[in-house]
């Protein structure tokens, strides 16, 4: 972006078409639920000024405001707008972001973010011209006409959500269909059809318990065990996580489903009795939570991850994020915390819900003081682990018994099983079937598919896991430190949306956990985003010469399947790969699926 002179604005059109009335205008998007703004919805305006407009940020808000509030009077309708936000700045190497965010009433999310870029542009041509500009009568009679036709489309959608919330019953909403409850006890109209508020059998609509996961890492492992408690206990579970949509054995959808679209899923099955919802950053922040209400969420870690996006270029940016899911938390639920992460706890000082923490070490300080009041925790403690539940202390079982921790060698494993275990426990599952699924989740591959399965053919190791940032990869890393090798073998690959400082960190710390013989590079062409065909490859292999492994050592394979490929042509007896798998999960289950019925060992041709 070309600056402008001190104190002055350059507003003239740019030759290409644009998204947004003004090139400053980076994203404007709805949010439909809690966010980091607010417990409710809202519209938010992403925008980036050059460092050399820096100083006029604060005059460009000041004006945006005062435009927001001119605009919303010249509607000529009931008031949109409710409260007003803003984040101040997000610094670039050339730009300085700020993100605005208005607070609207449901039914006219849509035109809230227009009426939003339009006061934008109205502010950027009072600080031009040092002198507001004349009404648009065009636009206000177009924002008007968008305002009305919204609420017509969702009529009593904001009575409706307002008279939900009141009875502490879930709501939910998209741009097809409202929800009042859920689970078996949820009531679903298309949108155009929200009756009025009167006519609703409010005595039918009944909620089921549901449950919040999200954290940087482990949020899909906790949400599988979470979920398999609830069945233990006799309910039918629904789930989401970023593998799919559940109902009770039974898989409903593929993908990505950890954002608001994967919880409605769930919560308008009226199969399901118990909900579990993995719920990502991403999603919160693109979108707002699915669901203003909530009896238990947990955060399992913060991890640095995703700098860049959304304004989030911190750990305490990510923790702010992630914690938006206290704000669903019901008066009588809590919000499960990890005292062995930093960033939590100095998390923790900040939130007023109730909380339950859980360390693998007993003697977390954090965690005696929790236990001293009174209060839940799970702790590993002499080697088992230890349920502190209504002021009781439960044996839930040894660690080296349950599948999932391999005998121990997966700490970060054991930390799910405790956030889980606890996650349950608040959640008002029964004992006994937290401590059944503890004893028996992961002995079948079908438990976690994808995270963290270890498979031998002959006398090779190979471990499958997701781990997709720096924490995730040390600890996969470490983990097969537990298995001895004659060799050993990393697969490398990273999302295009991380900046190259995050790839060579992605390097460094599976370096600092464990060598190798050998490297081979994922190239994954769906997953670029942004970046050209080879160009992480070239960061990645840069730094791996750069920490000492020979070039001849390094390969980069066109795909994560032919990654997987390579890998198992060069291994013999002895050896140990190490597999993150991102994009083709199904594939590669599907070959070492394949591997095994076939008896295949080191040295044979690969099944096709």
């Amino acid at each position: 972006m070309t600056a402008t002179p001190p104190d002055t604005l350059d507003t003239a059109a740019t030759p290409e078409p644009l998204e947004y009335p003004s090139p400053r205008i980076v994203d404007s998007r709805r949010l439909m639920g809690p966010n980091i703004y607010s417990d409710g919805e809202g519209a938010l305006l992403e925008v980036r000024v050059a460092q050399d407009e820096s100083h006029l940020l604060a005059q460009l808000y000041a004006e945006w405001e005062h435009a927001v509030h001119h605009l919303n009077g010249e509607m000529q309708s009931p008031t949109m707008v409710t409260s007003m936000r803003a984040d101040l700045p997000d610094a670039g190497d050339v730009w300085i972001g700020a993100s605005l965010f208005l607070g609207v009433a449901a039914d006219v999310l849509m035109t809230a973010t227009e009426l939003s870029e339009q006061a934008w542009v109205r502010a950027e041509q009072t600080v031009a011209s040092g002198s507001a500009p004349p009404n648009d009568d065009v636009i206000c009679e177009r924002l008007r006409a968008a305002a009305a036709a919204e609420r017509a489309s969702r009529p009593n959608l904001t009575m409706l959500r307002r008279i939900a919330i009141q009875r502490r019953r879930t709501v939910t909403f998209d741009d097809e269909f409202l929800s009042l409850g859920s689970g078996e006890g949820a009531l679903v109209w298309p949108l155009p059809e929200a009756p009025d508020a009167a006519s609703v059998a409010w005595d039918t609509v009944r909620d089921v318990p549901i449950v919040l996961v999200t954290g940087s890492n482990g949020k899909t492992t906790t949400t599988r065990l979470v979920a398999a408690m609830w069945r233990a206990a006799g309910r039918v579970a629904g789930w989401c996580c970023s593998d799919g949509v559940w109902v009770g054995d039974e898989k409903l959808d593929s993908g990505d489903f950890s954002g608001p679209a994967g919880a409605r899923a769930v919560l308008r099955n009226d199969r399901v009795q118990a909900a579990v919802l993995e719920t990502a950053r991403g999603g919160i922040l693109r979108r707002g939570l699915a669901v203003h209400r909530a009896n238990s969420a947990i955060i399992t870690n913060i991890a640095a991850d995703h700098f860049g996006e959304y304004g989030v270029r911190t750990l305490h940016d990510l923790a702010r994020a992630k914690a938006v899911v206290a704000h669903a938390i019901d008066d009588d639920g809590q919000l499960v915390l990890n005292a062995d992460d930093g960033t939590l706890t100095e998390l923790g000082l900040s939130l007023t819900v109730p909380l339950a923490w859980f360390s693998m070490h007993a003697l977390n300080s954090i965690v005696q003081q929790q236990v001293h009041r009174g209060g839940d925790a799970a702790v590993v403690r002499d080697g088992r682990i230890a349920l502190h539940l209504d002021a009781t202390w439960h044996d839930l079982g040894a660690v080296t018994d349950m599948p999932l921790a391999l005998g121990g060698a997966a700490p970060h494993n054991v930390a799910n099983l405790l956030g889980a275990a606890l996650l349950a426990a608040v959640s008002r599952v029964p004992i006994d079937a937290i401590r059944e699924t503890l004893a028996a989740f992961g002995a079948s591959p079908s438990d976690n598919p994808g995270r963290l399965q270890v498979q031998h053919f002959g006398g090779l190791t190979v471990l499958v896991d997701y781990a997709h940032n720096p924490d995730g990869l040390a600890a996969l890393c470490t983990t097969a430190l537990a298995f001895p090798a004659s060799r050993r073998l990393l697969i490398l690959g990273q999302a295009g949306n991380r900046d190259d400082t995050q790839l060579r960190a992605l390097v460094g710390a599976a370096l600092d956990a464990s060598s190798f013989d050998r490297v081979i590079i994922k190239e994954m062409e769906r997953m670029l985003r942004g970046r050209a065909i080879g160009e992480m490859p070239r960061v990645f292999r840069d730094e791996l010469s750069r920490r000492g492994v020979p070039d001849v050592s390094i390969e980069v394979a066109p795909s994560e399947l032919d990654a997987v490929r390579r890998a198992s042509a060069w291994a013999r007896d002895g050896d140990v790969i190490v597999c993150p798998v991102h994009i083709e999960k199904q594939a590669v289950l599907a070959l070492l699926a394949r591997m095994r019925e076939t008896g295949w060992t080191p040295g044979m041709p690969l099944p096709t």
